[in-house]
């Protein structure tokens, strides 16, 4: 099977269920965006850190997955076999962050992303959570999309927040707080 098929070479592609639309569209916006994601993700796992957490990592991985195939389906159409999307997988997020909590020292105020390359990996990837976040609320807005996406990557976006501090807290990285300007 090759890879390439220049059916999009016009600027056009087709979603899970045959609509062809623009390459710009929002729904390949927002399933492109998950993937971008997908990819950051990918560069945390790379990075060495607890085998534990590189088992969630990859669980995510493959949850980004599943919501990327439905953000791709055209709702109009019959979907093709796609696996469900369940709230267990946001418990887990919600359980991993209870976890890390136990460990890490109170949060007192804001703090600078950085101190090590696999925290700064992670408030990237926070980023980019909040931006695929942003793209599928203003997809629900014009077309169904699962109620689950959007708590998942809320969920997501908390738990790279929190996986920064249990980061620098696991290799002694400093967390350098928010200095506001003060007038």
């Amino acid at each position: 099977m090759k890879i390439y098929t220049k059916k999009g070479d016009k600027g056009n592609t087709s979603l899970l269920g045959g609509t062809r639309v623009p390459k710009s569209h929002l729904r390949i916006e927002t399933y492109g965006t998950v993937d971008e994601l997908n990819s950051h993700i990918g560069l945390i796992r790379d990075q060495q850190i607890d085998q534990i957490i590189v088992k969630v990592l990859i669980q995510i991985q493959n949850q980004l997955f599943t919501i990327g195939s439905h953000l791709a389906s055209d709702p109009e159409k019959a979907k093709a076999k796609i696996p469900d999307l369940n709230e267990k997988e946001i418990t887990l997020l919600e359980n991993e962050m209870d976890q890390m909590h136990e460990v890490l020292p109170e949060m007192r105020s804001f703090v600078l992303p950085g101190g090590h390359r696999a925290v700064s990996h992670c408030h990237i990837a926070r980023c980019v959570c909040r931006r695929a976040e942003r793209r599928v609320i203003e997809l629900s807005l014009q077309s169904p999309v699962d109620e689950l996406i959007i708590q998942y990557l809320n969920r997501l976006s908390d738990y790279l927040f929190v996986l920064a501090r249990k980061l620098s807290h696991d290799l002694g990285a400093d967390e350098i707080p928010w200095q506001p300007n003060k007038k």
